[in-house]
């Protein structure tokens, strides 16, 4: 599909997300709406409730797209805008809610390709998710063609949606179709940039457990691209999994359209063993080991989990000011109190791992430009 240029990366991906408030928090630069999209991580348009137009992020998007596909592109997140409103009101009621609180409803719908050996694209995932208030919502099993409900409040809508062939026919379709090719268009559009590699600054550090007798060994890859990257901790040159306690932040994105990744492990203080760690990148190889001082820098909650983070967050021990951002753009922002009306460094942490976490999901994200009949039928 696409064009026959070769692609020097292996695997691409066409991301986007839309995120949608029950009503507007009125402060500046926080819409009620917003949509991105993004190409291997990067941002390459952008929509919200505020300025209504859909406009390039990237000047070679300027360039090679046309002024009508902005016309489409801002008419298909104009009535997008009005989809989010009515459904975010039939999930309100489902589920026996008022409008004194903020509630939250994100789509995200992207695929991943492959290239193949002449230099076109394959599919080889797709993805198309709602999340309500932080939680997990509805999921599309691509490969089974049935709609995916992990909560009671979700049922109605998946027995709604998996008796319309047309929905599941050009949800389908679109994933495994559509998103390739504009995937394709788009990697050749924005060739010269992707191809630019940015090497991984690495450190290896270490703070204090939660546990008088050991210590958190962190190791941090952070400002490479593009965001395929191999990281290793050893121990006496042994790799350490998560058998061994081994955790992971996966790859994540920085502001800077760079990437970050960071893993730790739990160590006996009095453990003399030679630790290490090992990142390797098509930009550079760096091996950084830990030397016998031990120095303390403030924690970081890492959320594993699709959009769990928010929940997270909204339920840490203490709630503070939530901002949810990309780059300069505020998506979201909610601000509460726990029974003591305090703010504590640890929900401070919590709102950094949201806005890394979330900025994780945005990348599982495609590109829509025009409506089809089937998405008619996605009504919760």
């Amino acid at each position: 599909r696409g064009s026959f240029m070769v692609f020097s990366q292996l695997t691409h991906s066409l991301h986007y997300i839309y995120t949608a408030l029950s009503k507007p928090v009125g402060l500046l630069g926080i819409h009620q709406f917003t949509a991105m999209g993004l190409l291997d991580g990067r941002m390459i348009d952008y929509f919200d409730s505020e300025n209504q137009a859909k406009v390039p992020k990237q000047e070679w998007m300027r360039e090679r797209l046309p002024a009508d596909y902005w016309e489409r592109g801002t008419r298909s997140r104009k009535s997008k805008q009005q989809w989010f409103k009515v459904n975010i009101g039939i999930l309100m009621e489902r589920m026996r809610q008022n409008d004194s609180d903020i509630h939250v409803l994100q789509w995200m719908h992207g695929c991943e390709g492959e290239a193949n050996p002449d230099g076109t694209l394959r599919f080889v995932r797709g993805m198309d998710m709602y999340a309500y208030d932080g939680d997990d919502f509805l999921s599309f099993d691509d490969k089974n063609g049935v709609w995916v409900a992990p909560s009671p409040e979700a049922e109605p809508t998946k027995r709604k949606w998996d008796g319309v062939l047309v929905l599941k026919e050009y949800t389908k379709g679109y994933l495994e179709n559509e998103c390739i090719d504009w995937l394709s268009k788009f990697v050749t559009y924005g060739q010269q940039q992707l191809q630019n590699t940015s090497p991984p600054e690495v450190s290896l550090h270490a703070k204090t457990s939660t546990v008088d007798t050991d210590v958190l060994l962190t190791c941090l890859a952070t400002g490479f691209y593009p965001a395929d990257i191999v990281l290793r901790m050893k121990k006496n040159e042994s790799v350490l999994t998560a058998d061994d306690g081994l955790m992971s932040s996966g790859v994540l994105p920085n502001e800077d359209h760079t990437f970050q990744r960071r893993d730790h492990v739990e160590v006996l203080r009095s453990d003399l063993s030679a630790f290490s760690c090992e990142v390797v990148h098509e930009a550079s190889a760096v091996t950084r080991v830990w030397g016998e001082t031990l120095y303390v820098i403030f924690g970081f909650l890492i959320c594993h989990s699709f959009l769990h983070c928010l929940k997270l967050c909204w339920r840490a021990a203490d709630i503070f000011m939530l901002i949810i951002f990309y780059h300069d753009i505020v998506i979201f922002t909610y601000s509460a109190h726990n029974s003591s009306g305090s703010a504590s460094d640890s929900a401070s942490d919590s709102g950094v791992s949201c806005k890394y976490h979330l900025l994780k999901v945005a990348q599982v994200q495609t590109l829509g430009v025009k409506i089809h009949p089937g998405e008619t039928h996605k009504q919760f």
